[in-house]
C-alpha cells in the first residue's frame, strides 16, 4: 500500500502579499509556508504508516525550492517525496494543476489498495477544486471533508463534517480524500527526521517526464492553458487606527465603555 499526500506550498498571509502585473502572485517575493490543511492530510497519512507501516510520499507541484518543503514533511515521517516542477507548468489554474498532479500520479503509478490524500482547500485560492479534480481524471472514487478516518483492509471508513451536521461513508481503494483541519494535530518534525531527511528520495518531474502521459496536454497546461481568467488582483490597503486610553485601570474601563456604548456596540 501507497498513499500519496499532495501538499502545497502557499504564502504565509500574515505576511506581505505581492502581485504581479498579470493577477499572479509573485511567490518568488513573499515567505511561503506548507499550506494547513495539507499537514492535517499528511498527518492522517502518517497515522495510517504507523498502524500499516505503508509507504507514504509528499507530492508537490512547483518551483525547485519547493524542495525544501518536502524535506520537511520527510522530516516529519513521509518515506519520500516527488516534486513536478517545469517552466511549462507555471501558472497554471485549478484545473490545469489537478490535470498535471493527476498524470504524475499516474506515471507513478496508483495501486489497488493506495490512497490520495490532500487538504480540503489552500489557503492563497481557497477553491476546494483541485482534489476533487485530480480524482475525476484519475476516475477514482473521493471523499470530501474528512474529520475521521478508519481503515478496515481495503475500505476507508470515513465521517465527513458538513455545514449542517455530518456524514459517514465507506469507500474502497484506490480512492482520494480531502482532509479537514479538525481531523487532527500535525505532528512535528523530529530531530532524527531532521538529519535524516537529505538521505531520503526526492522524485523531480519534469515536463518531458510527463509529456507522454495520456493526461498532459500542452494546450491545457500552464497560464496560456488555463481557462481561468484573473480580471484583477491586488494587495488590499491596511484598515484600522489605535486609540490609547490614558488613566488608572477603572479610569480607562469606564471611558472605553463610554465609547463603546456611543457606537451601539454595547
Amino acid at each position: 500500500m501507497r498513499i500519496y499526500v499532495c501538499v502545497k506550498q502557499v504564502p504565509d498571509t500574515s505576511g506581505k502579499v505581492a502581485v504581479n502585473e498579470n493577477g499572479t502572485l509573485n511567490r518568488a517575493s513573499m515567505q511561503t509556508i506548507i499550506n494547513p490543511d495539507d499537514m492535517n492530510a499528511m498527518e492522517a497519512a502518517l497515522k495510517i504508516k504507523d498502524a500499516t507501516g505503508c509507504q507514504v510520499t509528499a507530492v508537490t507541484m512547483g518551483p525547485p525550492p519547493a524542495e525544501g518543503m518536502l524535506r520537511e514533511l520527510i522530516a516529519m515521517g513521509a518515506d519520500d517525496g516527488v516534486l513536478i516542477s517545469g517552466r511549462e507548468f507555471g501558472g497554471s489554474d485549478t484545473f490545469a494543476t489537478s490535470q498535471i498532479i493527476a498524470g504524475a500520479l499516474h506515471h507513478l503509478g496508483i495501486g489497488d489498495e493506495d490512497v490520495v490524500f490532500c487538504g480540503r482547500q489552500a489557503i492563497d485560492g481557497d477553491t476546494a477544486q483541485v482534489g476533487p479534480q485530480i480524482a475525476e481524471k484519475l476516475e477514482i472514487p473521493q471523499v470530501t471533508y474528512a474529520g475521521e478516518i478508519e481503515k478496515d483492509g481495503n475500505v476507508l471508513k470515513i465521517k465527513r463534517l458538513l455545514e449542517d451536521g455530518y456524514m459517514t461513508v465507506e469507500v474502497k481503494t484506490p480512492c482520494l480524500i480531502t482532509c479537514v483541519k479538525e481531523l487532527n494535530e500535525p505532528r512535528y518534525m523530529t530531530v532524527k527526521g531532521i538529519i535524516e531527511c537529505y538521505d531520503k528520495p526526492i522524485t523531480v518531474l519534469d515536463y518531458p517526464a510527463l509529456e507522454n502521459e495520456p493526461l498532459i496536454d500542452k494546450t491545457t497546461i500552464g497560464l496560456k492553458g488555463s481557462p481561468t481568467n484573473i480580471f484583477k488582483s491586488f494587495t488590499p490597503p491596511q484598515k484600522g487606527s489605535v486609540e490609547m486610553i490614558p488613566g488608572t485601570s477603572q479610569e480607562a474601563a469606564d471611558a472605553l465603555a463610554e465609547k463603546l456604548a456611543k457606537k451601539h456596540i454595547i
